[in-house]
């Protein structure tokens, strides 16, 4: 420790990476042997699925090192990329009228990269507040001069969400990445990284718990797999995960179990809340519709980050009183 501490911060991220991706070099060798066996039918599904969850992970450390190579600039610019994609993946999964095309237009191309401007130039104060506030009151005054009222408020509510997940969750994680804490400067890579992983675990652990335990499902009509149980299970292991890496992080040890434990359990409810929306839009993936629509199932892979990346950002600056 005291050796990675004499590195310099460069130096230090540079190190980060190689550990990263040598990790996911060696899972994808392992991936690749096991595809050279036979494998039952279930057994070929839950490869298929992990193998596309593999690409995922893959891209999206491929996005982080680029950013963080790039600059701020450049990490806010592909972070903002990903928002845009994704929240036009929400918008082809829902409903929408005609009216509604002007808060469309809007949220599309003022009020998203205005958010990510916000979260590059560090107006945090400003950032924290532009959608939850000002956008959330413009977007139905914007769509009642379309002079529709039919499913109004259910059209206007359906905006608001997508861009408070797809917009307002992701642009903090480049936020993340230009926070200024105390004796960490320059080390907002190893923030993001911290987050990412303890999310990571949540969602895995608490995927084999449920199978495992075959506990009571708290809402059967929109998930079989999520129960309490297996819910604190998961969040208790991306805690033990947090407090492993609370080197990586500005806090002490006992904090970031902590943090570890508020990320991790606010993602697996997102993914929980998300999987609600799936339901209500009719589909078991947001790649359902891929052939019509366009989407291709990011949503589904950056749904925690974007619930849990809001709450850990807050708590962040809570904690060091920013």
């Amino acid at each position: 420790m005291g050796a990675l501490r004499d590195l310099t911060i460069t130096q230090q991220v540079g190190l980060l990476f190689i550990g990263l991706f040598g990790l996911l070099t060696a899972v994808t060798l392992y991936e690749l042997t096991r595809s050279l066996r036979e494998m039952p039918p279930q057994q070929q599904a839950l490869h298929a699925r992990f193998k596309r969850d593999l690409r995922a992970v893959w891209l999206g450390a491929v996005l982080f090192w680029v950013s963080w190579v790039l600059g701020a600039v450049a990490a806010t610019l592909l972070f903002g990329i990903v928002s845009f994609l994704a929240f036009r993946e929400f918008i082809t999964l829902t409903h929408t009228r005609r009216a509604d095309h002007r808060s469309l237009l809007l949220a599309f191309f003022f009020v998203l990269p205005l958010q990510f401007v916000l979260a590059g130039s560090r107006h945090f104060d400003l950032f924290t507040v532009f959608v939850p506030v000002y956008v959330f009151f413009a977007i139905p005054v914007i769509s009642a001069f379309g002079n529709d009222p039919q499913r109004f408020l259910e059209r206007t509510a359906k905006i608001q969400w997508g861009i408070m997940v797809c917009v307002y969750g992701m642009s903090h994680a480049p936020a993340l990445l230009l926070i200024d804490l105390p004796r960490y400067a320059g080390r907002g890579a190893f923030l993001v990284f911290y987050l990412v992983v303890v999310v990571a675990v949540a969602q895995i652990v608490q995927e084999l718990a449920s199978r495992r335990l075959r506990a009571r499902p708290v809402a059967r009509a929109i998930s079989r797999s999520f129960s309490w149980r297996a819910w604190l299970i998961g969040a208790s292991a991306a805690a033990f995960v947090g407090a492993l890496l609370y080197w990586a992080t500005p806090f002490k040890p006992i904090p970031a179990l902590v943090m570890g434990f508020i990320a991790g359990a606010t993602g697996s409810l997102g993914e929980f809340v998300m999987k609600a929306l799936k339901r209500d839009a009719g589909v078991r993936s947001w790649s359902g519709k891929a052939s019509v629509t366009g989407a291709v199932g990011l949503l589904d892979r950056v749904a925690p980050l974007c619930f849990a990346a809001p709450v850990f950002f807050h708590a962040v600056r809570w904690y060091f009183g920013l």
